[in-house]
């Protein structure tokens, strides 16, 4: 299955010279826990880091500074691992694994933004496909039982 089938298509981006207080009310009012940062905007947003609420209140919050004053460029995490809309469902948690990464960007075969996956997508996916295998042994019964007679 490709990645491009349960990523989330609906995402919320800004660019890395928005304020980190417009961060926090893009997160607020869209109801997100963070934003794809991308250079450019709508068919050529290219994806280059993410700023998550706990980056605004670690980096800003926690030390007194004023989130209207910073930029989000300055505290998003820019060691930006993204996968493409055909990339194998596996493959991706295999990179996520890694490196670690809850969240990672999806990109179109131009390099820009397509959607998010993240970790809680994935779990999601692996339930359904662990509720799937659990209903073979009931399935094989069955068809057992209708082939003996």
């Amino acid at each position: 299955m490709n990645i491009s089938d349960i990523c989330t298509v609906q995402t919320i981006s800004c660019n890395r010279d928005e304020t980190v207080q417009g961060a926090a009310f893009l997160m607020r009012k869209h109801h997100v826990g963070d934003l794809v940062v991308v250079d450019g905007s709508d068919d050529t947003a290219i994806p280059v880091g993410i700023v998550t609420d706990r980056d605004i209140v670690v980096s800003v919050v926690a030390l007194g500074l004023d989130p209207a004053s910073l930029q989000v460029g300055d505290i998003m995490s820019d060691d930006l691992l993204t996968c493409r809309e055909e990339d194998d469902v596996y493959q991706t948690i295999e990179h996520m694994r890694v490196r670690g990464i809850r969240r990672v960007p999806v990109v179109n075969r131009h390099g820009g933004l397509a959607g998010i996956v993240s970790a809680d997508d994935l779990l999601e996916f692996l339930a359904e496909e662990m509720g799937d295998l659990s209903r073979i042994s009931g399935s094989q019964q069955a068809v057992e039982r209708r082939a003996r007679h």
